[in-house]
């Protein structure tokens, strides 16, 4: 039994198994090596890929493409809804998701004569939980067992690895221009056996499709000019014109100009036209440009330049388009671009490589291979006062799991109520809130005393779960991500430029609610003491502080949001030096020295930049309230 690699790609896709000691990419029943990503539906049976695709236009309501744009996605997401717009055929709203499952099992099978149950599936590096999770679900349905999902730029950096013999440590970027997705990714590669993910960027909505539209609009202006009528609802007119528009791009990869001729397109009108390459880069000249704003958020997050990149690999077939490694070649300062392996196939050759890994195959150029991936976002929870704090940070490698301590906010709390984010802010509603879950039946306690462990994992495969553990009851809740709520790319790309942009901003508040939280966490920590004392102070001094302790968190809360940080610090000082004697009798020592000690034993700060690691465990603790 086998394990093969499988590329499920947006407008083709390709399968391939490692054997005889290489690469095999697996040929379709037609001998093409890759496949196109549609199927079919007639009256007597469903048609896969290449042969689908040809009789789309006599059969457009039941052949779909495209359809790795919609995985992972709720129905009503916008960015389902305009791509629904530009298909001809129709798309079911399946209990809130649309869903597709792509064959590409039998094939394999009849190749290899064995029968294959494992499959590395790869995704784009941007794909989300729930993309993710969409695909491995795909996969079962399909009768396999997905033993990793592989982001696709990570697929090429180890396909190229496996013939690189070379010693050393060199940083490779993978520029991977696809059909219907874009990735960049920068990994650093070990003597050729350790393949580390350092960042990643791109867009799932920025790919070959997108350079097809605008060809087809460009066709469709030009037959409005000189017919005096547009194609905006004739379907199987736009379908036609999509199919050349395809074929003048390919066309145009190696010819300057190239003729598109179509026999009676709509009403019996014919349509030719001239298309030039030069024509044609205008026409995705913005596009094209937007391909290299990945790459340097890549090499940002990285914390890496130009100059650093060894290796530039090139990964899918639009980045054979010459204006795409133009434009490369000259924002690496000439630097050679490496297409050795068909960039069609690479990505499938790259998960035939890690299928074969799993799957325990030992041969000289697979020695120990290891692959790690990386977060492409940070993850957090929400603090007291909306406050950001990242329990994974972006760029983190996975699999990766974190612990964090965590604590009440009010006393005698009895259920937590703990909200995930995703981003790069330092406020949480600038972030996206991933999903939200409560713990309950803790124990009534002050706040701050009661320990709850809160566990963040992320697999291998780049799906995240969070549970949260009441360590005196043993009490436990997760997560469980709706599909809705990731981020897609076009958005975790604005909110990194925000981030960036408003990063003083960003500081600058977060210092601000921190000092805030410093002041109530002292006033409770006063009031606590002050009620639990016995016999060292006079009942009027106990009232008098109180009282002061009180009127102090009426004023936070009705002031928070129109105070600076300095308010807060002179209240601070004001209570400190006017409490200085009482509390220095309560605990018979400097209160300053006393409180920092309580602060840190009773969890009752938020202390983002006070944190404790075990780096046997993984485990972190920290201040957080709820």
């Amino acid at each position: 039994m086998v394990a093969i690699g499988i590329d499920l790609g947006t407008t083709c896709s390709c399968v391939a198994v490692w054997r005889n000691g290489g690469v095999e990419v697996i040929p379709n029943e037609r001998g093409d090596r890759t496949t196109a990503s549609y199927v079919a539906f007639t009256s007597t049976e469903v048609i896969v890929g290449d042969a689908a695709k040809g009789q789309a236009v006599s059969n457009l309501r039941n052949t779909v493409f495209g359809i790795k744009r919609l995985i992972g996605r709720s129905y009503d997401d916008l960015r389902v809804q305009s791509q629904l717009r530009r298909w001809p055929f129709a798309v079911i709203d399946d209990d809130g998701k649309p869903s597709v499952v792509v064959e590409m099992k039998e094939l394999a099978e009849d190749r290899l004569g064995t029968e294959v149950k494992d499959a590395v599936v790869t995704v784009p590096a941007y794909f989300n939980d729930s993309q993710r999770r969409a695909t491995r679900t795909a996969g079962a349905i399909a009768g396999l067992n997905v033993a990793r999902i592989l982001d696709e730029p990570t697929a090429a950096a180890l396909a190229y690895g496996v013939d690189d013999e070379s010693k050393g440590i060199k940083n490779v970027l993978i520029y991977d221009l696809g059909g219907g997705t874009f990735d960049v990714s920068i990994v650093t590669v070990e003597d050729g056996t350790t393949f580390r993910v350092r960042a990643t960027a791109g867009n799932t909505n920025l790919g070959g499709e997108d350079f097809d539209g605008r060809i087809v609009a460009y066709f469709n202006e030009d037959f409005a000019k000189t017919h005096a009528r547009v194609l905006f609802d004739d379907h199987k007119a736009l379908a036609r014109l999509r199919i050349v528009a395809e074929s003048a791009k390919k066309c145009l990869t190696s010819s300057p100009v190239t003729r598109v001729h179509i026999e009676s397109l709509t009403d019996g009108i014919d349509y030719s036209c001239e298309l030039t390459r030069e024509m044609f880069e205008e026409l995705c000249s913005d596009l094209f440009i937007d391909t290299l704003k990945p790459v340097k958020q890549a090499l940002s997050g990285a914390k890496m330049i130009k100059s650093d990149i060894h290796d530039v690999i090139l990964v899918g077939g639009s980045s054979k388009i010459p204006k795409i490694q133009s434009l490369v070649k000259g924002f690496f300062d000439g630097k050679p671009l490496i297409a050795s392996i068909n960039p069609d196939e690479v990505v499938a050759y790259g998960a035939a490589v890690q299928a074969a890994i799993l799957s325990g195959v030992k041969h000289e150029k697979i020695p120990n291979t290891l692959l790690v991936d990386v977060v492409p976002l940070s993850l957090g929870i929400e603090t007291a006062r909306g406050l950001m704090f990242r329990v994974i940070e972006k760029n983190t490698p996975t699999p990766c799991r974190r612990i964090k301590e965590v604590s009440t906010l009010e006393d005698n709390q009895t259920v937590m109520t703990i909200e995930v984010f995703e981003g790069e802010r330092s406020l949480t509603k600038d972030n996206k809130l991933l999903g939200v879950f409560e713990l309950t039946g803790i124990p009534p306690a002050p706040r701050g005393v009661p320990k709850i462990d809160l566990v963040f994992d992320v697999d291998a495969n780049g799906i995240l779960s969070v549970m949260a553990h009441d360590k005196s009851t043993g009490s436990n809740n997760g997560i469980v991500i709706k599909n809705e709520c990731r981020l897609n790319p076009k958005d975790i790309e604005k909110m990194i430029a925000n981030a960036i942009v408003l990063r003083e901003e960003d500081e600058q508040q977060k210092m601000r609610l921190q000092t805030r939280n410093n002041l109530e966490t002292y006033i409770f920590s006063v009031r606590r003491a002050v009620k639990e004392d016995i016999d060292k102070l006079k009942n009027e001094e106990k009232n008098n502080v109180l009282k002061k302790c009180e009127d102090i968190l009426i004023w936070l809360d009705q002031n928070t949001d129109r105070l600076a940080k300095d308010d807060f610090e002179m209240k601070m000082a004001e209570c400190s030096t006017k409490w200085s004697e009482i509390l220095n009798r309560l605990c018979k020592t400097d209160w300053n020295r006393c409180y920092k000690r309580q602060k840190t034993e009773n969890r009752s700060e938020l202390a983002v930049n006070d944190l404790a690691t075990n780096e046997e465990n993984g485990k972190e603790t920290n201040g957080n309230l709820y």
